[in-house]
């Protein structure tokens, strides 16, 4: 996946100091790194923070972006590094999931709390795994591309895919609809 003419365009243009150009870039790019980072945080407010950390980043390195690969694989693998880089601890992470929790109580529609429930299992595993999945799964990537986002092989990508279903069966189990035999 390499960049496309306008993509390099509009990269060439912010590098120069151009302004709309970059929000160009991140008008083009902004659901895909906010549906990233809220996957892999699963918190609304730290995904903004995130995600706007990954533009501020990606704007202050630009300069390193060769084009060899897709503006937003470039990005993705910014963010992806955000997030496995993010320090908040686990007792926020816990108390923003139990506030939500509160709050959807109220005013849920069927479903949520079965969406809640696959969001924390998500969140149950390791930051690296949950990352293929996010990549993989509800990015749409293939091995090759998660591989370069998230700069390893793509045999470690279908490990850590591998892994990440065998342990979200275990603790979605209940959710999983019962097999009646003939």
């Amino acid at each position: 996946m390499v960049a496309s003419g306008n993509e390099r365009e509009l990269v060439l243009r912010s590098r120069n100091g151009d302004t709309e150009a970059f929000s160009a870039l991140i008008r083009a790019h902004q659901r895909m790194i906010h549906a990233l980072t809220y996957r892999m945080t699963g918190s609304l407010a730290d995904a903004e923070d995130l995600a706007q950390e990954t533009f501020i980043q990606a704007h202050q390195q630009l300069d390193q972006f060769r084009g060899e690969s897709s503006f937003g694989t470039w990005l993705y693998r910014t963010a992806v590094n955000r997030c496995l880089n993010w320090r908040k601890g686990d007792e926020r992470r816990t108390r923003l999931h139990e506030e939500w929790g509160r709050e959807q109580t109220g005013n849920s529609i069927p479903g949520d709390s079965q969406l809640h429930r696959v969001q924390e299992a998500l969140m149950q595993l390791k930051p690296k795994q949950r990352a293929a999945m996010m990549l993989t799964v509800y990015e749409g990537l293939n091995h090759a591309q998660a591989a370069r986002v998230l700069g390893c092989s793509e045999t470690t990508v279908s490990w850590r895919i591998f892994a990440a279903r065998a342990k979200l069966k275990r603790l979605l189990a209940d959710l999983q609809p019962r097999q009646t035999e003939p």
